[in-house]
């Protein structure tokens, strides 16, 4: 008896510190985009730019440039949300072409699929209509009056780069344009996506999802008392508040599920807190339940890697075991404060010995090695219930040239949000990292023949009008 309220004390404390350091981070980042906006305005109003001869850039060669696309992770925004604060740390600048787009950052993988296509495409959001019935939400969401790639098929394919879950998202894309899942697009088919890189990327699911408060008997429930529900009790008044000046600044992503005070009332508050309807309802049809490792292999099942697509995989790790011994986290100064109990409890995590194992041949130790958010494991290529084609890389120059169909994937010691948000803290390998992507994607990917750049075009132009 005592034993046991020992454990509860200390799991209360956890939960205590752990929550109080995740709204903390998240009150930062919130306050960081208004001051920086505040200023920006402040400046903007001061200091008036006088209209000059502005420099003409063609754009020809550019717009011929397959665009490369950044889908952000769980928590995440793409440009727009939260003012001038950029989710990939500005890395979105160091190419001629490159899209953000702002998708639900709490919305099931599934339903974040459907929105990356119409924002590409444009239209309107559907996110099918049997989806839509079971998981008890609108089958139409945002309208895009003209989309960021219009002309996208397989003769104008896209580079995709995903954080996090953003990765799994892509994927999940990928297979439905292989089935042809979009009304009014029957020509879709796998080629649209050129390349695939995952960046910390969730391709097999995460052990934290269990820490957070996921039932590890089916991968899907909420636990009673955990992080989780704080977070879903947080994100329903948000949605219910409905507050329009601060749902255009940071969207969890849930309008089709209609919580909005305005047309559910205080009943639908009191259902949606009991899980009787809404995203945290019997359907699970929010992103943690497709983190949890049950869930990755549901997902996974499904997944194919394509023969005609590349795919590269950085991932990421904090941890160490020193003497062959335990593992644990491999400094203090260089894991965020927000991750390092998780690095921690994440390499102490044990599957409850009196539930039956995620899948077959899962052993405890495979899943230690963590970045604070995702195992190293989970992030290397999909291996889950089916093990992909892959081939671990020391060097970028060692896998030239790049074949399709086969997941490059390098280790990199890093926590799980060192190349996002805060450029500053990830230092030179912020640009080695996304140096090596955008490189791989501009010089080394292409089906028919390599792509000419901007600079190249005009140093070839030049040249020719030396010659003349």
């Amino acid at each position: 008896m005592i034993q046991r309220l020992v454990v509860t004390a200390l799991q209360l404390a956890e939960l205590s510190v752990s929550s109080v350091v995740h709204m903390m981070y998240g009150l930062y980042i919130f306050s960081s985009a208004v001051a920086g906006d505040l200023t920006q305005r402040l400046s903007e109003s001061i200091f008036k730019s006088k209209t000059t001869g502005e420099v003409k850039r063609s754009t020809t060669q550019v717009n011929d440039l397959p665009p490369i696309v950044l889908v952000h992770g769980i928590f995440g925004f793409g440009k727009g949300r939260l003012g001038g604060l950029s989710y990939f740390a500005g890395a979105e600048k160091k190419d001629e072409r490159v899209l953000v787009p702002d998708l639900g950052s709490l919305t099931s993988v599934h339903d974040r699929a459907r929105e990356l296509f119409y924002y590409l495409k444009g239209g309107r959001v559907d996110y099918g209509e049997d989806h839509s019935k079971a998981c008890g939400h609108s089958q139409f969401g945002r309208f895009y009056e003209k989309g960021e790639y219009q002309e996208w098929d397989e003769d104008h394919p896209i580079h995709f780069v995903g954080h996090s879950a953003g990765a799994q998202v892509v994927r999940v894309l990928q297979q439905m344009l292989s089935d042809k899942m979009f009304d009014g697009y029957e020509n879709t088919n796998e080629n649209w996506v050129l390349s695939l890189t995952s960046l910390s990327g969730a391709l097999n699911g995460t052990t934290r999802t269990y820490l957070d408060g996921i039932s590890p008997e089916d991968g899907k429930s909420l636990k009673l008392i955990s992080l989780l529900q704080i977070c879903k009790l947080g994100v329903v008044m948000y949605d219910w508040l409905d507050i329009p000046w601060l749902k255009s600044y940071y969207n969890f992503g849930f309008d089709h599920f209609n919580m909005s005070w305005k047309k559910t009332g205080l009943r639908g508050l009191v259902d949606c807190l009991l899980g009787n309807a809404g995203p945290f309802a019997s359907s699970g049809d929010w992103i943690l339940p497709d983190l949890s490792i049950q869930g990755s292999m549901k997902l996974n099942a499904n997944l194919k890697t394509f023969p005609n697509t590349f795919y590269f995989s950085y991932a990421t790790k904090r941890t160490r075991k020193p003497l062959g011994m335990m593992t644990v986290p491999s400094g203090v100064m260089g894991i965020h404060p927000l991750l390092f109990i998780r690095v921690l409890q994440m390499s102490q995590w044990r599957f409850p010995p009196d539930i039956p194992l995620p899948y077959k041949g899962y052993r405890d130790e495979d899943w230690q090695d963590n970045d604070g958010a995702l195992n190293t494991i989970s992030m290397t290529h999909p291996r889950i219930p089916v093990e992909h084609s892959n081939l671990i890389v020391q060097s970028d120059s060692d896998c030239l040239p790049l074949q399709p169909g086969i997941w490059y994937y390098k280790i990199v010691e890093a926590d799980h949000i060192l190349f996002i948000v805060n450029r500053e803290r990830a230092g030179v390998e912020f640009d080695l990292i996304y140096d090596s992507i955008f490189e791989r994607c501009r010089k080394h990917v292409f089906r028919k023949s390599p792509q000419t750049l901007p600079n190249e075009a005009q140093q070839l132009q030049l040249g020719g009008d030396q010659e003349e």
